[in-house]
């Protein structure tokens, strides 16, 4: 099947000078392989390029002991100058470093605006929504505006011990954007799509938002 999905990774690797972190491995890892199994074009970058720092990696797992063979110990393209009109979809993978970068860049902003204006579908898990806190569309609306999504929760977050680490709370910060924002029980799958934007809540929704996005590309 003739469709390219760009899996987008965090840059950045300080949990607010509490521990390392970056992109967690299993939220990119299990829709790596969702999409390739359906016969998709997979490629990966992230906001700086290079490799790109590891967050919660299980060598138990083998979908993440895959994605790190083929993708993860290799260097990453930068977002700047990539060329959006290439990918059917882009998905944002989380991990706290988003937190930090993804809502700041420019680049993680324009992949996501031009390939939804394009028709494409624009997916994001855990903190992975943090790209959409940030990203307009080009009449200057937010793109969360008005519609439902899913994210980490505050009761996660601080279930996770850094509520007060991470720069912001981001089921707040989506709702001030306009958003509806939809928790699920903590740590469960929880997937919301509406349209052509797909979110989930946790390293738990990965593999069921990407089967949600393979189905918005069929």
């Amino acid at each position: 099947m003739d469709k390219r999905i760009l899996i987008v990774l965090t840059s950045h690797d300080d949990l607010g000078g509490v521990r390392k972190t970056g992109y967690y491995v299993s939220e990119a890892a299990h829709p790596w392989e969702v999409f390739r199994r359906a016969g998709f074009e997979v490629e990966v970058a992230s906001v700086r390029g290079g490799r790109a720092p590891q967050d919660g990696f299980d060598p138990q797992d083998p979908a993440q002991v895959d994605f790190l063979a083929a993708v993860g110990e290799r260097d990453t393209p930068r977002l700047e100058g990539l060329d959006a009109s290439r990918y059917d979809a882009v998905f944002y993978a989380g991990g706290h470093g988003t937190m930090w970068d993804f809502p700041r860049d420019p680049d993680v902003a324009r992949v996501g605006r031009e390939v939804y204006e394009r028709g494409g579908v624009v997916a994001a898990v855990c903190h992975g929504p943090a790209a959409l806190v940030n990203l307009t569309l080009s009449d200057g609306t937010y793109l969360v505006a008005g519609k439902r999504v899913a994210g980490f929760t505050n009761d996660e977050e601080k279930a996770a011990g850094v509520a007060d680490v991470v720069p912001f709370l981001l089921a707040d910060a989506l709702v001030g954007r306009g958003a509806r924002h939809e928790p699920g029980p903590d740590w469960q799958a929880q997937v919301v799509v509406d349209g052509r934007l797909a979110t989930g809540q946790n390293p738990a929704s990965a593999a069921p938002l990407a089967e949600e996005v393979v189905k918005l590309l069929r």
